[in-house]
This record gives structure tokens, sequence and C-alpha cells, in this order.
């Protein structure tokens, strides 16, 4: 997402003095990924961004695997996760492999006595239940239901929920998220057969300045462990910032569905890709329009990926007895469809409402034993007539 954005004050070049009206520097950051080549900005901070006070006793956070190797379709009930106070602590991991992490949250409080840095991995935060705010050191993002938010890695950062009923889905991805190739020039502007465009991403505003020392809890993910770092002044002390890395907010609603006389594959529904995964928006959209069209999905083999799809709105024709926060899974290896009389309660139909993402991965993701209390234990056999 190659967009040049600027918040605050920044001075008129890069690299030089930057005097604060009371006296004083102020101190430039880097803030970029892949070494000097990936996406970057460079922030302007009132005090130095490396003032470290205490490191506190780290914790292990990194997935365990219940199942490393499947081949049973599956369905969770993901809305059976209970709902946790702490934003961090409501985390649970369902799925994942080298490449991403999938997570299920309810958390019931806003983050308001740390803050959060994931130098592991870019994130999806999919906003299924609530609205807020996603305060970051380079400005403020409103959010609500149907949002994405993309949030590179080492991002510092804390949400603050408008209520205590939220139910998110993270994506979390070892690699950088970015729009889909075939949507962009070789400049990197969205084509106009895109799906979605640049005004329809919504970028950082609000920059706030905080001119305080003290002590400043940052939990940071580092190497799937959770490290406490005590920092004597305030992470959200920038004055102004310029560049390409920052986080932004993307709706499902904003998604435009591309359709045909014939059913499209799930390609057409790619809002984001990164390395070996793809995240996908299945949104409401009207049915195909050849006379003999069949608007349910045809069989097809997952040989090379494996298939997750989270439901979130609407009545999805291609499953029986699915409701919303369910993920089912159809592992590589074996074919799968719609199921018994969806097909056929399919033709003649001429729209749907629903609404889901998917991930596709391109390697097999392994199962937590979470994953496992979810499952509903008939789903497997559900294509039985």
């Amino acid at each position: 997402m190659p967009i040049y954005h600027q918040l605050g004050t920044i001075p008129h070049k890069r690299h030089t003095v930057f005097e604060k009206p009371s006296g004083g520097l102020y101190y430039e950051q880097l803030f970029g990924t892949e070494g000097f080549h990936g996406m970057s900005s460079l922030l302007y901070h009132v005090h130095r961004p490396t003032m470290i006070r205490q490191i506190n006793q780290p914790m292990d956070v990194s997935p365990k695997a219940a199942v490393d190797r499947n081949i049973t379709p599956m369905m969770l009930k993901g809305w059976e996760v209970l709902p946790v106070e702490d934003f961090l602590a409501s985390r649970v991991h369902v799925m994942f492999n080298h490449d991403l992490n999938i997570t299920l949250s309810a958390p019931k409080k806003s983050m308001t006595d740390y803050f959060y840095k994931n130098a592991d991995a870019d994130e999806v935060i999919f906003v299924h239940k609530g609205s807020g705010t996603l305060k970051t050191f380079l400005g403020n993002i409103p959010f609500a239901y149907g949002d994405y938010l993309v949030v590179p890695r080492g991002m510092i950062y804390q949400i603050q929920f408008d209520t205590q009923d939220n139910r998110l889905f993270i994506v979390e991805s070892f690699s950088p998220i970015v729009t889909p190739k075939r949507y962009r020039n070789e400049f990197g502007q969205l084509l106009e057969h895109s799906p979605f465009c640049e005004r329809d991403l919504r970028k950082p505003t609000q920059l706030e300045t905080f001119d305080q020392k003290g002590d400043f809890v940052i939990k940071i993910r580092k190497q799937n462990v959770l490290h406490e770092l005590v920092y004597a002044s305030h992470p959200f002390d920038v004055i102004g910032w310029d560049g390409y890395n920052y986080p932004y907010a993307f709706s499902i609603h904003d998604f435009e569905p591309i359709t045909g006389r014939v059913h499209q594959p799930p390609p057409v529904h790619q809002t984001f890709e990164a390395h070996n995964f793809v995240i996908c928006s299945f949104c409401p959209r009207l049915y195909d329009y050849h006379p003999k069209s069949i608007p349910a999905p045809y069989n097809h083999s997952n040989i090379d990926s494996d298939e997750v799809l989270y439901y979130v709105d609407g009545d999805f024709m291609s499953r029986n007895h699915v409701d919303k926060g369910y993920i089912s899974l159809h592992p590589g290896g074996i074919p799968h469809g719609p199921h018994p009389g969806a097909y056929e309660r399919s033709i003649g139909q001429k729209e749907t409402g629903e609404l889901a993402v998917m991930v596709d991965t391109f390697k097999p993701l392994m199962l937590t034993q979470t994953a496992l209390d979810l499952s509903d234990a008939t789903y497997k056999t559900s294509w039985l007539e």
C-alpha cells in the first residue's frame, strides 16, 4: 500500500536539525521493516525513544500444536471463546503454521495500563463485534463492525473499546501484509479492476502528542515471547511524521464484489496477501446471471492449500447450520464443496447477503487444543446424504 501520508509537524529536510520551540531538539527515528528496503516512515519524538528503565520477566506465548498433521474437515464454534478482561490475555490461537497465526479474541476492557508492540508479525484485526479507536504513536483510527485494522509489525498501539462486548478475528502474518499485486500497476496504484481503491483505505488522523516522563509499560512480542519493558517516556510522544509505513483501516462493507454469468472462483474475493497465504472477503452480491447458472460453489480439490472460512453474518448458502463466529477448516489433500441440498437450493436464487472472511494458506495448518475444544465432531461426516 504505497501511499504517502503525513501528520503533525516535520522539518523541511530529512536528517537535519529540528528544534523545539522551547529549546533543544526533536529526536528523529526511522520506522521501517525489511531493513532499509521495505516501507518506512520518519518519526520525530519529543524524547529519545530508547530510554529503557527496566526489563521484566518474559512470558512464553507460542502456540502449541495439539494436532500437527491434519486432514479432517472441521467446524469451530468461535463465539464459544469466553470473554476476558485483558486484551492480550483474551487472544487465543486456534490454528498456525510458519507463515501465520489465526487467533480469536473477546476482550472486555480497553488497554489503559500498557502499550503493545508485535515485533514478530503484521496484524490484520477483523472487528466482528464492537467499536472504538485504534490508538498508535502515528495517530488514531476509529473502527466499527466490519473493519479490517492492518497494523504493521513494530507499531506501538493501544485499543480503546466503546463497550465490553467485542469479538475479533486476528491474523498475525510473519511477512508483510499487502494488497494483491494483480490489483496494482508498476507504481503501486490500485487499478480500475480492483474491488477497492485508495479512497476506501482509512489512514491515521488526530495525532496525539504526550510530553510525559515516568514509567510506561510496553509489552513486546518477539520470537513468540512476550517481553515487558518499562520506558522512561510516553511512547506516544511523536510531534510529526511522514512516509509509507503506518496502520490503516478498510471496511469489508467497502469491498465491491466481482460477479459474472457463471460462478466465480474464490480469488475474485481476495483482499490482502502475504507470503504463502491470502485473505479474502465474501460480501453481499448478486448471483450469477446465466439462465442455467448454479450459484453455489462447485466442488473443488484442496490439494495445495488449507481453506479457513470465518462466518460473520448473513445466510451462507453453501453450508448447513452455520452461525456467527463459526470457523470452517477444509484441509489440503481432499475435495470439499456445498452441503447436501445447498447445490440444488441455490438454483434460481438472485442474490446473497453472506459476509465472511477467508484465509487460504499454502502450507498446512496446525491445530491448538482450543481449536479441538471448539470443534463440532459431526462436521466431517455432514456431507453424507
